[in-house]
């Protein structure tokens, strides 16, 4: 660590030589070797079931960790894996998790698969991927993550087979034998063939591959999108992207004595790449607390003895973590910890603040997305952070803030101008971001330049800050106004600990901006007095919302972004009740639909008037539908 403390060290990097003639594996499983060769006996990475901090826990050295992956990617190529077949995982976090990852990666293309989803959204990601071999857990009390897999592979005929990782082995004493008793029993309706991980990985060679191992660039893992706009899209990652974000973390911040705590999981691209790859890079430690991570039973309480019983340097984490932490003493000595490391959704300065001064450790923003295979910039770990802001793009990645025009004339924006924030890096795919391709369509400027739809700016030195999201604009009469501005203003108020700020409905405007908050624990505000704190803080007029409403926990993913398509099936709920009152109809749900975005399905009473219907709601541009 220490060689990013400024611009001049990134640029000292960048300029060193070009990306594409540093001396760097071509391959996963040249990556994970160096590094098993370096260091055979390091720790690699740590695993616990349950959250306690005396609590039993298991760990692969490096040279561990290389069997286990060897075996595995030869089992995969054992059940009809080639390089361009697709191995999914639908797995919470385990010591297994990142073994399947790198295995599939190695074997195939790896495509990690949130277990959050519903089977429907699952099935559908399986199809889209033409996953061949699925790996998720066998039933296990607490857990539908077998279930689901189950019913979506009923939906994916393209899975020949299911290969189930059992957690029994991560138990020990009376736990352990209650398993049996307790497990679930689970219905399938698939013919793909069940394999048991643990006994066919443990019969194949563990300490060579089976295969050849073309030292090429090729896709080597496909991420679906984080979701919080809808139904996922699914990306393309190369090699090489997954292996330059390891690189960055091996460059700039992480060595071998390094311990990473990183509670989030391992179907997202912060856990996948800027942790595991870097991690390979370094020869740094990871661990991870129970299936769930920050979501895991006693995580939270016992958390600061986490950090001591693992003496862990850095911490990986999010704002709506943090926001729970701090709600907690630190109980124990960190006082190993040098930095925490934020990403997913922007932090509160109040949030910073309360942080460094509970902990006497500062935290640094990044910034990344699944597109772009993860890594785009970072506060220094070492030197000036801005608190807000996402910090330096990274050595070998070009960020330009852009104007696009309907007629497709291009202005670049000057200092502190906001624009769209457009992306070239190793990491960027031109032109097959995405798995489907007529999702790459103006997906980017000059052929080269990856259209994030985040809205930013680069201030006078050069660090990014991120202002909302272009398609998140909520748009009244025309008028375009940036739900950032309302969030920023309601997360003012003291008693405020999340806001979400949408678009609802209007018959005359399209749209008028309405907020949903989420309060500091213990805290009691009225929504008339949230209101009276708006009209005074948000300087915009028509950005000052129509509705408040206080929700006991706005809904966020699994890595702490709220999810705003929740928040729009709430609003178009609430309106379009509202304006068929007396019709004899009302709104059943509010679905997602690929190419109508969000459509309300109504149900009809005996008497309904659908007449009425019909003129109340084709006031509102959002589409609508029967569901009988």
């Amino acid at each position: 660590m220490g060689r990013f403390s400024s611009y001049d060290d990134r640029n000292r990097v960048h300029e060193e030589m070009p990306y594409e003639q540093r001396n760097l594996p071509r391959t996963v499983y040249g990556f994970l070797s160096a590094t098993a060769d370096r260091f055979p006996d390091r720790p690699a990475i740590s695993f616990q079931l349950l959250a306690g901090p005396n609590d039993h826990a298991t760990t692969l050295s490096w040279r561990d960790l290389r069997e286990r992956v060897t075996e595995t990617a030869n089992l995969f190529r054992s059940l009809g894996i080639g390089p361009n077949d697709t191995v999914a995982y639908l797995l919470p976090n385990s010591l297994e998790t990142p073994v399947v990852l790198l295995a599939g990666a190695t074997a195939g293309i790896v495509n990690p698969i949130n277990p959050l989803l519903d089977a429907e959204h699952i099935a559908g990601i399986l199809r889209e991927t033409k996953a061949r071999v699925l790996v998720t857990l066998k039933a296990f009390p607490r857990s539908d993550v077998a279930q689901k897999a189950a019913a979506a592979v009923a939906q994916a005929p393209d899975v020949t087979h299911v290969v189930e990782i059992d957690l029994k082995r991560h138990l020990r004493g009376l736990k352990s034998l209650l398993i049996p008793l307790l497990r679930p029993k689970v219905k399938t309706r698939h013919h793909a063939e069940i394999v048991d991980f643990e006994a066919a990985a443990s019969a194949q060679s563990h300490t060579r591959l089976a295969f050849d191992d073309p030292q090429e660039d090729r896709v080597g893992a496909y991420f679906h999108t984080g979701g919080t706009t809808g139904t996922p899209k699914v990306a393309q990652h190369k090699v090489s992207g997954m292996i330059y974000n390891g690189w960055l973390g091996g460059t700039l911040l992480f060595d071998e004595t390094d311990v990473l705590m990183c509670p989030l999981p391992m179907f997202h691209v912060f856990a996948a790449y800027p942790v595991l790859m870097s991690c390979i890079a370094s020869g740094a430690h990871v661990v991870m607390p129970t299936p769930a991570g920050y979501r895991g039973e006693g995580v939270f309480d016992n958390f600061w003895k986490l950090i001591e019983r693992w003496q862990c340097t850095f911490l990986i984490t999010v704002p709506t973590a943090i926001a729970a932490l701090m709600q907690r003493p630190v109980n124990a000595d960190v006082r190993s910890l040098k930095t925490a490391i934020s990403g997913s959704a922007p932090l509160p300065i109040e949030l910073y603040n309360r942080f460094k001064a509970a902990t006497g450790v500062e935290i640094a923003e990044g910034y990344g997305l699944t597109e772009a295979t993860c890594l785009v910039s970072c506060n220094p770990v070492t030197g000036l952070k801005k608190v807000g802001s996402v910090g330096i793009p990274l050595p070998h990645t070009d960020v330009r803030i852009l104007k696009h025009d309907d007629a497709g004339h291009v202005h670049e924006c000057g200092t502190d101008e906001i624009g769209e924030i457009c992306v070239a890096s190793p990491g960027v795919f031109p032109g097959s971001t995405y798995t489907e391709a007529d999702k790459n369509h103006r997906l980017f400027t000059d052929d080269v330049y990856l259209r994030t739809g985040d809205l930013g700016r680069l201030d006078p030195e050069g660090y990014l800050w991120i202002t909302g999201r272009a398609k998140d604009l909520i748009i009244r009469g025309g008028h375009n106004i940036d739900p950032a501005e309302i969030e920023e203003a309601m997360l003012g108020h003291p008693a405020v600990a999340f806001a979400g700020a949408i678009g609802q409905p209007d018959s005359f405007a399209g749209e008028l901006p309405c907020v949903y908050v989420e309060l500091v624990a213990g805290a009691e505000v009225t929504t008339e007095e949230l209101a009276a704190f708006a009209r005074d803080h948000i300087h915009e007029r028509a950005a000052i919302p129509k509705h408040i409403e206080i929700l006991p926990e706005l809904p966020k993913t699994a890595v702490g972004k709220i999810f705003k398509p929740d928040l729009r099936r709430m609003a178009i709920t609430r309106i379009y009740d509202a304006a068929l009152a007396g019709t004899g109809a009302h709104v059943r749900e509010v679905v997602e639909d690929k190419k109508r975005g969000l459509v309300a399905r109504l149900s009809r009473d005996a008497k309904v008037d659908e007449e009425a219907v019909g003129h109340k709601l084709g006031e509102y541009t959002r589409p609508w539908e029967w569901v009988d």
